[in-house]
């Protein structure tokens, strides 16, 4: 797996990125898939989601901010991709916290075909059916092996899981992968996991081969998350050079930095 070769093929063909996302993080976002290269649409209204779908090479949904008739429209965009053949991320944010996120979880689930599932460690763990509760949209600790929650949840919803944090685990197909890259500043800005999120969107949107596509994403925006911190003074610093460093982002920089390993 060559993370910067799905790099450059995302800044090459500038793929169509279509969201239904977060409102709170929707503008950081936009700009982390535009500053790698892709072309992001933020656009919601039910009335024109699966048109836009139908011109997207990819589509994320997140729940961070959800609402019954949001959840609507995600599944409406979600039906539009699916007939078209199109990668479709979910992002079950704060999942665990309420029964409402739980049960819109699960709609989206078992309404449309998803292929990449991504949270926190407590987020796809109760997706996964275990007892955890999230803290608002931060994780809390999960006492079973997330490597095997991974592996459980993937043969059972037939796609790739990601989960984030100090490591990152991304399995699906039979294979997987494990990272260390990043920083603590980005657990101090709001908005970071969503913008992965994003920045898997973009990759998968295209790549052939999903897990690789979700781990080369990660790396690549990892490592521009540590680039940036060397010369930030704080979260503020912090996230506007990301989106340089994101921008500026060289093979060099990821060859030089990459950690990851097979599961």
């Amino acid at each position: 797996m060559d993370a910067f070769d799905i790099l450059e093929k995302v800044r090459l063909e500038k793929p169509v990125v279509h969201h239904l996302t977060n409102w709170v993080t929707i503008y950081d976002c936009a700009n982390i898939v535009k500053v790698f290269g892709a072309s992001p649409v933020m656009a919601h209204a039910k009335e024109e989601v699966a048109d836009m779908a139908k011109i997207a090479s990819g589509l994320v949904l997140n729940i961070g901010t959800l609402t019954v008739d949001f959840i609507d429209s995600m599944i409406a965009a979600a039906k539009s991709a699916n007939e078209k053949g199109i990668p479709v991320v979910l992002d079950v944010c704060g999942a665990g916290a309420t029964k409402l996120r739980d049960d819109m979880s699960f709609k989206i689930l078992n309404s449309v075909k998803i292929d990449v599932i991504k949270g926190n460690a407590s987020e796809v763990a109760r997706i996964a059916g275990e007892q955890v509760a999230t803290k608002g949209v931060d994780s809390s600790d999960v006492e079973k092996d997330l490597i095997e929650i991974a592996k459980k949840l993937s043969g059972e919803r037939k796609c790739c899981i990601v989960i984030t944090g100090k490591e990152d685990i991304v399995y699906g197909n039979g294979k997987g992968y494990l990272i260390s890259n990043g920083c603590d500043m980005m657990g101090n800005v709001v908005g970071t996991g969503c913008m992965a999120t994003s920045v898997i969107g973009a990759f998968v949107s295209v790549w052939d081969d999903i897990v690789d596509a979700c781990a080369g994403a990660l790396v690549c925006y990892e490592v521009a998350a540590e680039i940036a911190n060397e010369t930030s003074k704080g979260p503020g610093s912090f996230k506007n050079n990301l989106f340089d460093s994101a921008f500026l982002l060289g093979r060099s920089d990821v060859k030089k930095r990459i950690k990851i390993k097979s599961l």
